[in-house]
């Protein structure tokens, strides 16, 4: 486990590093991710513009739900899409030999090649989201309750990496994942709503197929102390079940790798 941690504390060093060099980029990145931060809040403004509520929730509930989303989106385009997409590359080239051949894990080595730290304002825009939510509620969440957020929180990342690896493992069978990655990305989006917007079948799908609900409902209920115990449950078996499932594709998906050299 140290060695592993070590290995992601140097890749992080790496990361930053890399990203230093290129100082203006670097603040222009984060001035760009703050302003779509932002532009993100208009569909809520608008909806909420003409009701009180929407499926049980208020405006500062949602709020709460938004700020999630905003944190899982920097989760998502900082430290697990720049990775994951590169080994794609090296699938259809034929090069993931480098890889596969270090003293390492391989899935850890492909999750951890490349970070985006200039992501970080993401996570500082969902904090001021959350800030926002609950000056307006005039209560601020208990301690138990940001304990379970932040339990939901690491469910929630490793459902989206987990998610994630199953695109990427496609690539192993398919030459270009590119829409596959796409259609995810836009799936995705749907996550900045409560999941009680969706009815029927939808609900059902963005429950337990592609389960938004764990990455941003969760969390935010978790957060307002409306979370019951076994909801908290059935997502952390859930959040361990997705990454058992996309493990073990990983490891199928590797059998059917043809090298460059091959």
């Amino acid at each position: 486990m140290r060695r592993y941690l070590h290995l992601l504390a140097v890749q992080l060093r790496a990361s930053t590093a890399l990203s230093l060099q290129y100082r203006v980029e670097f603040v222009g990145q984060g001035a760009l991710a703050l302003f779509w931060s932002g532009w993100s809040l208009v569909p809520l403004l608008v909806v909420y513009g003409h009701r009180p509520a929407v499926a049980g929730w208020s405006f500062e509930q949602a709020l709460v739900v938004m700020g999630w989303f905003t944190v899982m989106k920097g989760v998502l385009e900082g430290a697990v899409n720049p990775s994951l997409t590169s080994v794609v590359e090296h699938i259809r080239k034929g090069t993931l030999d480098f890889i596969l051949l270090k003293p390492a894990d391989a899935q850890f080595l492909v999750s951890t090649a490349k970070f985006e730290p200039w992501r970080v304002v993401d996570l500082a825009a969902g904090a001021a989201l959350f800030a926002v939510a609950f000056h307006r509620m005039g209560r601020w969440p208990e301690p138990g309750h940001v304990l379970a957020a932040a339990l939901l929180l690491a469910c929630a990342a490793a459902t989206l990496y987990s998610l994630w690896i199953l695109v990427v493992s496609a690539a192993f069978f398919v030459v270009k994942v590119d829409n596959l990655s796409f259609l995810f990305a836009s799936v995705f989006d749907a996550a900045r709503w409560p999941i009680t917007v969706f009815r029927g079948v939808w609900r059902l799908v963005f429950t337990f197929l592609v389960p938004l609900a764990l990455m941003t409902t969760y969390p935010a209920l978790a957060l307002l102390g409306r979370l019951d115990l076994g909801t908290a449950l059935a997502a952390v078996c859930g959040a361990v079940l997705f990454g058992a499932f996309a493990r073990l594709v990983w490891l199928r998906s590797i059998g059917h790798y043809t090298s460059a050299s091959s």
